[in-house]
C-alpha cells in the first residue's frame, strides 16, 4: 500500500511539470491526483474525492464513456483504440480534455486551455454572419428602388439581427416632416409620426446630419421620448445606438437600435457593425431617393413630350394613336397636337409631324417644335407662313435634325368639315369616303430644318358623314414585317386597310389601323407611329346629294 501512495506521489511530482492541468481517475470514478494546475482549476480535485464532484458534467461523463470502454479489452490487446478529446467549459474558460490510459486502467486527463482559440473561432464566426448579413441586406436594399419599401426593409432588417427595436428616420426635402419607420424583431415595420424635434432623442439630430453620433454608452435609455416605442411595448430598454445612414454626398437619415434590457448591452464592435449596416442602407436609400427624385422631374418633363389627350372639337369628330419605337422609352420623334379655335367659328388647328430619329433625343427636338408652333398660332390660317417660320427657327438653332410635318386646319360648316391640308415632306393625307374610295390628298412641300427656304402647296377637301381623313406618319408604311418579317407595311396595304374603314367613326378607325399595323411587325423593331383621323359628325344626314364626294382642290 505505502508503494501505491509513493508511486502515485511520484507521478504527481512529474505532473506538476506538464504545461497543463493534468487529472487522474481510477475507474470507480474516483480522483487519483491532479497537479498543482488542475487543484487551482478543480479545488475540490483531492486523492479520493468522486470525479463527479469535483469535474464539470461534461468531464465526468467522458471519464465514465472512457473507463466503460476501456473495461472492454484487455490493456495489451492490439485492438485498444486511444479515446478521443472532449471539450467543454470550466467556468469562463473551455477545455480540450485529452484522455490517456494506463496499465491499471486509470484515466489521465490533460485540460488544455483552449479559450483563445474558442473567443477566436467564434469571433470568426461572428465574422463571417455579419459579413452574410451585410451582402444579404445589400442585395435586399438594391433591389428596391422605392424609398418607403427600403425604409421598413432596413428597420426589418435591423431589428431581427442587431437590436430588439429599430427605427429608420429619413430627413426628405427641407421643410417637411421626418419620415419614420419602426419593426420590432420578427414583426414588419410600421410608419409612425414624429411626436416632436430630432433633438428629443440624443444622439439623433447629429446623426441626420452625418456627423457621428454620441456612444451607446453616453446614452440613456430613459431618456427615450414616447414615439420610439410601440404602444404597448412593456419591456423596459437597456441600452441604444443612433448611428447615421450616409448617403450618396449627403446624408440619407439616421438608424435608432434599441435592445431590451436583460440583454446584452451595444458593445464597441457591435457600433462598428451597426455603421457599417448603416452605411449600406444609407446607399440604398440615397439610391431610392434620387430614383424617386429622377423620375418625378422626368413625368413632368414627359407631359410636354407625350401625345396630349385630344380635346373635342365642335361638330367634328377627332381621334390619335401613339406608338413608340422602343418599349423602355415613351416619347420619340412622332408626334401629333390639336389646338381649338378661339370660338366655333374659327377652324381648328391639328398638326402631326416626324423628327428625324426617334428616342429622347427626337423627343426633346419635338417638344421645342410643339412650343414652337404653339407660339406660331397667331397665323395658324397661314400654313406656308407658320411653316416658313418653323424651318428659320430649326435652322438657327443647334439640331442637326429636320422634321416632316402636314397641317390640318379643321372647321365644320353646316352638315360638313371643311379642311385644309398642307405637306411639307410629309405622307400625304388619306380621305376614305362613306362608299370605300380612299383618295390621296395632293398637298406636298420641303423637309422642314434643311433647306434656307421651303414650298408647300396646300389643299381642300371636304368631309361628309361617313368620310374620315388620315394624318399617319412613315412608322406604318415601313413597318417592316408579314410572313418572312423583312416586308414593308406599304402604302397599298395601309390605303386597303383603310378602305375597310369606311363608315366607321375616328376612334375606330384609329385601333384598326393599329392593331393591324402591330399583327404586321409581331413584336419586332418599328419606328415611331403616330396618326389622327379626323371626321365628319356621327347621325348628321347631308342636306342635298353628293356625287363629287368634295374632292381637294388647290389652293396655293
Amino acid at each position: 500500500m505505502a508503494s501505491t501512495r509513493g508511486s502515485a506521489a511520484l507521478r504527481t511530482s512529474v505532473w506538476d511539470l506538464a504545461p497543463c492541468p493534468v487529472v487522474v481517475a481510477d475507474p470507480s470514478g474516483a480522483v487519483v491526483g491532479a497537479n498543482d494546475a488542475a487543484g487551482l482549476l478543480l479545488p475540490g480535485a483531492a486523492p479520493g474525492a468522486p470525479v463527479a464532484e469535483v469535474a464539470p458534467a461534461w468531464l465526468a461523463e467522458a471519464h465514465r464513456a472512457v473507463c466503460a470502454d476501456a473495461g472492454s479489452a484487455a490493456p495489451t490487446h492490439p485492438d485498444r483504440t486511444v479515446p478521443d478529446p472532449v471539450a467543454g467549459r470550466i467556468g469562463v474558460r473551455s477545455f480540450e480534455a485529452h484522455p490517456s490510459l494506463t496499465a491499471d486502467g486509470s484515466v489521465v486527463w490533460w485540460l488544455v486551455d483552449d479559450t483563445g482559440r474558442r473567443l477566436a473561432e467564434e469571433a470568426l464566426a461572428t465574422e463571417r454572419e455579419r459579413t452574410r448579413l451585410l451582402s444579404e441586406t445589400s442585395h435586399t436594399l438594391l433591389t428596391s428602388l422605392n424609398t418607403d419599401r427600403c425604409m421598413a426593409t432596413t428597420a426589418e432588417l435591423a431589428a431581427e439581427h442587431l437590436a430588439d427595436i429599430a427605427l429608420v428616420v429619413v430627413a426628405p426635402a427641407q421643410g417637411r416632416t421626418l419620415s419614420v419607420a419602426r419593426a420590432l424583431a420578427g414583426q414588419e415595420a410600421e410608419r409612425v409620426p414624429l411626436a416632436g424635434a430630432p433633438s428629443d432623442l440624443p444622439g439623433l439630430a447629429e446623426a441626420l446630419q452625418g456627423f457621428p453620433p454620441a456612444p451607446s454608452r453616453w446614452i440613456d435609455p430613459a431618456a427615450m421620448p414616447a414615439w420610439v416605442l410601440p404602444e404597448g411595448f412593456g419591456a423596459t430598454i437597456g441600452s441604444v445606438v443612433v448611428t447615421p445612414l450616409p448617403g450618396h454626398g449627403v446624408p440619407a437619415g439616421a438608424l435608432v437600435l434599441l435592445r431590451r434590457s436583460g440583454r446584452a448591452e451595444f458593445s464597441e464592435s457591435d457600433e462598428v457593425f451597426a455603421r457599417l449596416f448603416g452605411a449600406r442602407a444609407g446607399a440604398a436609400l440615397s439610391a431610392a431617393r434620387l430614383y424617386s427624385e429622377q423620375n418625378a422631374i422626368t413625368r413632368i418633363l414627359m407631359r410636354d413630350l407625350l401625345p396630349p389627350a385630344l380635346p373635342r372639337l365642335d361638330g367634328v369628330e377627332i381621334a390619335g394613336g401613339y406608338r413608340p419605337a422602343g418599349a423602355t422609352e415613351p416619347v420619340g420623334g412622332d408626334f401629333y397636337d390639336v389646338h381649338p379655335g378661339s370660338t366655333p367659328a374659327d377652324a381648328s388647328l391639328v398638326v402631326l409631324g416626324d423628327v428625324c430619329g426617334k428616342g429622347l433625343e427626337a423627343a426633346v427636338l419635338t417638344g421645342k417644335i410643339r412650343n414652337t408652333l404653339q407660339a406660331l398660332l397667331p397665323m395658324a390660317d397661314d400654313h406656308p407662313r407658320m411653316l416658313g417660320l418653323l424651318n428659320g427657327a430649326l435652322l438657327n438653332s443647334h439640331h442637326t435634325r429636320f422634321v416632316t410635318l402636314v397641317l390640318a386646319s379643321v372647321h365644320r360648316a353646316g352638315d360638313e368639315v371643311r379642311l385644309r391640308l398642307t405637306s411639307a415632306g410629309h405622307p400625304h393625307p388619306l380621305v376614305v369616303r362613306a362608299d370605300g374610295t380612299v383618295e390621296q390628298a395632293d398637298t406636298h412641300g420641303s423637309l422642314i430644318g434643311v433647306l434656307p427656304t421651303i414650298e408647300a402647296r396646300t389643299v381642300e377637301t371636304v368631309l361628309r358623314q361617313g368620310d374620315t381623313c388620315l394624318l399617319h406618319t412613315d412608322g406604318f408604311t415601313e413597318a417592316r414585317g408579314g410572313p418572312r418579317g423583312d416586308e414593308l407595311f406599304g402604302d397599298e396595304r395601309l390605303r386597303h386597310a383603310l378602305s375597310e374603314c369606311a363608315g366607321m367613326p375616328p376612334e375606330a378607325v384609329v385601333d384598326h389601323i393599329q392593331m393591324l399595323a402591330s399583327q404586321w411587325v409581331r413584336g419586332g423593331p418599328h419606328d415611331d407611329m403616330a396618326v389622327i383621323a379626323i371626321g365628319a359628325p356621327r347621325g348628321v344626314h347631308p342636306a342635298r346629294a353628293v356625287d363629287g364626294r368634295g374632292r381637294g382642290r388647290s389652293t396655293g
